[in-house]
């Protein structure tokens, strides 16, 4: 668990975005047809929408937050981004062509977008050294001579914050920052303008937490990466992220500068997560009260307004889609908490 960052500790340099932005969903819907509970032997399916009007824009050389609850759609919204999953609906656009389409075409997909696990040491193979582990994808996209990938190696170690002798060692043998700083050196040996990262940092202790995120915001600076990081802890999101999106049940219902949303959240769920956020020398906060309603039997109107504690009588008839609020930011609310300025 890491505690709420000051966003005066990490100042950022305003990004000027491309024309066409590196991924762009529009409308976007993934609906998988599962077996509703207590149906007995009945094979009827229910269609449950683990996406529902997703609607994002991530330019060049930003960074970017998807931030919300388990189940909130962020795993889903991943492998929309990866090209693992095709949508139900809408459009996902990679540079504005099909994310699916991209990815079929060849490896420059696959050189462009790397991807850091959340399971790092799941997604290295124990057999090899963390050396090969690094040596692999240089060879597979022929980033290097043959006789130059040792060089290479010794230089992304060095990157990431490793010794030398660090690649002699398998990943068993390694701590558990030090294996993300394996994982994050093998996807930079590709030499990705895009890096997605999901819960890069989750279960380390703070201080390796505060070291890993130190090493991504110098790498995305240094490297014009454009970085999408999935995580749950705004703590992280404050401190990593230039932009944040929230998640609530399959939508996006808050998105804008991190620092502005964070300080003056416009839709009650964002404020409610911020109020849920630890703070150092201070008690404990209350969770946010209410259980998440499930996807296969959404409330009416603004699916949040059964644990919204500023909800109104057309809350429950009205469902709120994402608009422009302000200059920069956009929220799904029929009765946003801060004015459009904000």
């Amino acid at each position: 668990m890491s505690f709420l960052m000051s966003s005066a500790s990490a100042p950022r340099t305003e990004k000027v975005p491309a024309t066409a932005p590196v991924f762009e969903l529009i409308e976007v819907e993934k609906v998988f047809q599962v077996r509703p509970p207590n149906s007995g032997l009945s094979r009827k399916t229910v269609g449950l929408r683990a996406l529902d009007g997703v609607r994002l824009r991530v330019d060049t050389g930003t960074s970017i937050a998807l931030v919300g609850e388990s189940g909130s759609g962020k795993s889903t919204l991943l492998r929309v981004l990866l090209g693992l999953d095709a949508p139900t609906g809408g459009r996902a656009l990679y540079h504005g062509a099909p994310i699916r389409e991209a990815r079929a075409k060849g490896r420059d997909f696959a050189r462009d977008v790397a991807m850091v696990y959340q399971d790092a040491r799941g997604s290295l193979d124990p057999r090899m050294t963390v050396e090969a582990l690094i040596a692999e994808p240089l060879r597979h996209f022929n980033i290097v001579q043959k006789d130059q990938i040792k060089a290479r190696v010794a230089e992304l170690l060095d990157r990431v914050g490793l010794p030398t002798d660090a690649g002699r060692r398998y990943a068993a043998g390694l701590s558990g920052g030090q294996v993300r700083r394996v994982a994050i050196a093998r996807a930079l040996a590709s030499e990705p303008s895009v890096l997605v990262a999901d819960e890069a940092v989750s279960g380390l202790d703070v201080s390796t937490q505060a070291q890993l995120l130190t090493l991504l915001r110098g790498l995305q600076r240094d490297m014009n990466l454009t970085l999408v990081f999935i995580t749950h802890d705004l703590g992280v999101a404050s401190y990593l992220c230039d932009e944040i999106a929230i998640m609530y049940l399959g939508r996006i219902v808050e998105t804008g500068p991190t620092d502005v949303v964070l300080n003056a959240p416009a839709h009650p769920y964002s404020a409610a997560l911020r109020a849920a956020a630890p703070r150092f020398f201070e008690p404990m906060p209350e969770p946010l009260s209410g259980e998440i309603p499930s996807p296969l039997d959404l409330p009416p109107g603004c699916r949040f307004s059964t644990r919204c504690p500023a909800a109104q009588p057309d809350c429950g008839e009205r469902d709120p889609q994402l608009g422009r609020f302000g200059a920069h930011r956009a929220v799904a609310c029929l009765h946003p908490l801060t004015n459009p300025q904000a």
